[in-house]
């Protein structure tokens, strides 16, 4: 359970770990602020990944930009058919349907900051994280 403070305003403040959690094995997912609280217009996550562990998966999305922003070490980002080292304090924009996905390939845990826009994305991490249960060890 978050302990946000929120008034009819929009405003959100949330602490360091704070907010909705997702445990998928090797990775975590803390989403910030959803579809709910920014009128459909973007969301707001981090995620984290353990060493040397895999992220989502390649992936597009039709009608979604992302942008990655690196908090934490060292992750490396597949953008289309390249994979590409970003360190700390990295910015990825990846535009609606180029493929992607991000790894930590690295003997430290990494973190990134990820806006998607428009909003949405949040109401499928039930089925992500049941599908992660079933699919992946670690």
């Amino acid at each position: 359970m978050t302990t946000a403070q929120t008034d009819t305003d929009g405003l959100i403040i949330l602490r360091p770990d704070e907010g909705r959690r997702y445990n998928l094995g090797s990775m975590k997912a803390i989403f910030k602020a959803d579809e709910e609280e920014t009128d459909e217009q973007y969301s707001v996550s981090e995620w984290w990944l353990d060493p040397n562990s895999d992220g989502p998966g390649a992936h597009s999305h039709e009608a979604n930009d992302e942008i990655f922003y690196v908090l934490e070490g060292t992750c490396t980002f597949l953008v289309g058919e390249e994979w590409v080292d970003a360190e700390k304090g990295s910015f990825l924009k990846i535009p609606a349907t180029v493929q992607h996905d991000f790894a930590n390939r690295t003997n430290y845990r990494t973190g990134i900051l990820n806006f998607f826009i428009p909003g949405g994305f949040e109401r499928h991490m039930p089925s992500i994280v049941n599908w992660f249960k079933e699919n992946r060890k670690g």
